[in-house]
């Protein structure tokens, strides 16, 4: 069988300035626009083969030699938004993985909003769940080429949809490194007021810190209100004369630290034995101390 070759001219329209100039990540681009831009059916299979293009999704394509250093949900995101129609964004779990935010599940699917049409399911791999809702201006905006709800946005609509425990995880994963605020976040709160689990939304956006470090600190607040404790102070340096330590959470009416420990903060036996010294020092100052260590699964 003689080799599958594409012509110069073709060629020449995906390297030049003709190739269609979507803005978006990785040049992606739907087979609709590739055929708009001159490159047909035949000349896209050819294209693929040959290793110029990359089939991200059913009718999508990008451009492989801006591919390289992109996460393969990146571009599964990216591409799930451009076959979805017009004014569709990341949302929920998909927009909290572009913007860096943590979740405490993501689903396998892929989450999009648009603002018309109906509900639907796009075929995969990876599946793509189309939402319909309203995008206030406000909401949307874009990260690494790929339209996506606000961060305000996304931890809302994720702690409407999903339970207290993971609303208070990416909530506090976006305020403390400042990429949303506590009014923003009630502002979103106030535009979806009629929308389904909005009560509970309301009740992550108050109960949220932008003092948690980790998802695991966030989780451990959730359990210490579960459990009827009172809110604990959180990030707390003990020590007048000299400071002893900085304390993940301290109840100062009952003398009392809790310590979250993530699954790898005593890897280092250095780490390991600094932190004994630390507690050794923070009970002779008349603290009890309390570890909850990070499990598995």
């Amino acid at each position: 069988m003689p080799a599958l070759s594409v012509s110069p001219a073709t060629v020449f329209i995906v390297a030049s300035a003709r190739f269609p100039q979507t803005g978006r990540l990785a040049g992606l681009m739907t087979f609709a626009e590739l055929a708009s831009a001159g490159i047909d059916g035949q000349s896209v299979v050819r294209l693929t083969e040959r290793g110029l293009l990359v089939r991200a999704r059913r009718g999508a394509y990008a451009r492989a030699d801006l591919t390289a250093r992109i996460p393969e949900r990146a571009l599964a995101i990216a591409a799930a938004v451009a076959v979805a129609g017009p004014n569709a964004v990341a949302s929920h779990e998909d927009a909290a993985f572009m913007h860096h935010l943590a979740v405490l599940d993501r689903p396998e699917s892929i989450s999009v909003t648009r603002t018309t049409g109906h509900d639907r399911l796009l075929g995969g791999p990876p599946p793509a769940q189309v939402l319909i809702a309203s995008l206030p201006r406000g909401e949307v905006t874009t990260s690494h080429g790929v339209p996506v709800t606000s961060v305000a946005r996304t931890v809302v609509d994720i702690s409407r949809t999903t339970s207290f425990r993971a609303g208070v995880v990416v909530a506090d994963s976006a305020l403390y490194p400042g990429k949303t605020t506590k009014p923003e976040l009630g502002r979103v709160v106030a535009s979806c007021s009629h929308w389904p689990g909005n009560g509970r939304a309301r009740r992550v956006v108050q109960f949220s810190s932008g003092k948690a470090e980790s998802p695991f600190e966030s989780i451990a607040r959730v359990a210490f209100d579960e459990g009827g404790l009172p809110p604990p102070a959180l990030q707390v340096w003990i020590g007048e004369d000299r400071p002893i330590a900085r304390v993940d959470f301290l109840w100062p009416e009952f003398k009392t630290v809790a310590e979250a420990d993530g699954r790898i903060k005593y890897a280092d036996p250095d780490r390991a034995r600094q932190q004994l010294h630390r507690d050794a020092e923070l009970r002779d100052a008349g603290f009890e101390v309390v570890r909850s260590e990070e499990r598995r699964g």
